[in-house]
């Protein structure tokens, strides 16, 4: 599941479920990000189940597409009855749901591989 913006949405067909994960930079960034901070902040706007990436290191398009790749291959999650308290949804998007994202076990088990076996291309 290299490339997700053509998955069909079939996961019995993805790569990235069973057999071997493959990531693309997007997703390995996002996966060290959420190793060091923990939970980072999402919305998605009324009517549409896009996450809306808010980082400033990806650009948004990229980032949310990232964002659901890594659901998909169930690394991450996103929460969005769980807000980041702190964090100024405020000035973004309207109308949009308030949320959060989290590495699952199986991403926290790929953030620690990579970290031992590193990146290879």
């Amino acid at each position: 599941m290299s490339n997700c913006g053509n998955c069909s949405g079939n996961c019995s067909s993805c790569g990235g479920c069973s057999g071997a994960l493959t990531m693309t930079d997007e997703e390995i960034r996002l996966i060290q990000l959420l190793g060091q901070v923990a939970f980072l902040p999402v919305g998605r706007t009324m009517g549409d189940e896009t996450p809306i990436y808010f980082g400033d290191d990806l650009s948004q398009e990229l980032g949310s597409l990232a964002l659901q790749c890594l659901e998909k291959k169930q690394l991450i999650t996103i929460d969005y009855d769980q807000p980041l308290k702190g964090f100024d949804y405020g000035s973004l998007c309207h109308p949009y749901y308030r949320g959060s994202i989290g590495l699952t076990q199986r991403g926290q088990q790929a953030l620690e591989l990579l970290e031992i076996q590193g990146i290879s291309e």
